[in-house]
């Protein structure tokens, strides 16, 4: 029996210290534990855009776990059954996307902490270590981080507001769907997106929180880091591979430098294959001079 252990990523936030991520996409423990060797601090379980299910995260768990990264899932909605489950599977950390009132961040927190601050069922499962954690039930609420995602223009109107919500642990900025929100579809670099971004980064700052941001430029990346982001995730592993492969491939197929064979005249006691059908003594088509 031992407590539950501190959740190290959630101290560095409140610490201030950055945090550099990456967004797991592929569903696949493998490749889970290859990028956790890499030397991030945090990965990112994708759960809102890939194609996972609770075996196939908690696969993934396991494998950053044995890594030496932390793990932070994004469920697919802040549905409290959705989060009951991967917090039962052991995520400690958790990020809700669509986050747009600061009365859906408080129903957030409720879902992730047990009665009476909170609506979460009592099960434990793995986060409890099926009981071997025996104070878990009381440390749970330290011990969880609570993330949501901010990523339409309501939102951002209301981000002072749902910054300031007790129980949550950061916020993290979504450009992709914000550029779209802000009519910029497709076009999470576009000047106004970045501005909105970075104003963003200063707001939830001012509320006591620390900001996160998906930033897969380099020289963005840096931007946003000196506006004051905490966590912020530089890749992801779909996209890193999709554009590798085809620069790859791209290299060799833009060279055509493979030598011409020429035909090698055939020497005495040499096995050949006949040309004319007339020459096969049999049927293996081989004859020998």
């Amino acid at each position: 029996m031992s407590p539950t252990p501190v959740n190290q990523f959630k101290q560095a936030l409140r610490q201030g210290r950055p945090q550099i991520g990456f967004w797991l996409g592929l569903a696949s423990a493998y490749s889970a534990e290859i990028c956790a060797g890499a030397g991030f601090d945090w990965l990112l379980i994708d759960c809102e855009h890939g194609p996972q299910s609770l075996p196939l995260v908690l696969a993934q768990l396991q494998a950053v776990d044995a890594g030496g990264a932390h793990a932070v899932v994004r469920v697919p909605s802040d549905d409290p059954v959705v989060l009951k489950q991967h917090l039962d599977l052991g995520a400690r950390s958790v990020l809700v996307p669509m986050v747009d009132t600061a009365a859906q961040a408080e129903a957030v927190v409720r879902a992730c902490r047990y009665p009476p601050l909170g609506v979460r069922g009592i099960g434990g499962a793995r986060a409890s270590r099926w009981g071997r954690y025996p104070g878990y039930p009381h440390e749970a609420a330290d011990r969880t981080c609570v993330l949501v995602q901010a990523e339409t223009r309501l939102a951002l109107d209301n981000l002072a507001e749902i910054s300031a919500v007790d129980g949550i642990d950061g916020v993290f900025v979504g450009p992709s769907d914000l550029a779209a929100s802000m009519g910029h579809l497709g076009d999470a670099g576009h000047p106004e997106v970045r501005a909105a971004v970075g104003e963003a980064i200063r707001v939830i700052l001012a509320a006591g929180k620390p900001p996160g941001v998906l930033a897969t430029g380099e020289s963005v990346a840096h931007e946003y880091r000196q506006a004051g982001a905490v966590f912020i995730a530089v890749g992801v592993d779909t996209h890193l591979l999709a554009r590798q492969t085809e620069a790859l491939a791209g290299r060799f197929a833009a060279r055509d430098d493979t030598p011409e064979m020429s035909p090698r005249p055939a020497t005495s006691g040499s096995l050949e294959v006949p040309r004319d059908s007339a020459d096969r003594p049999g049927t293996d088509g081989v004859v020998v001079r």
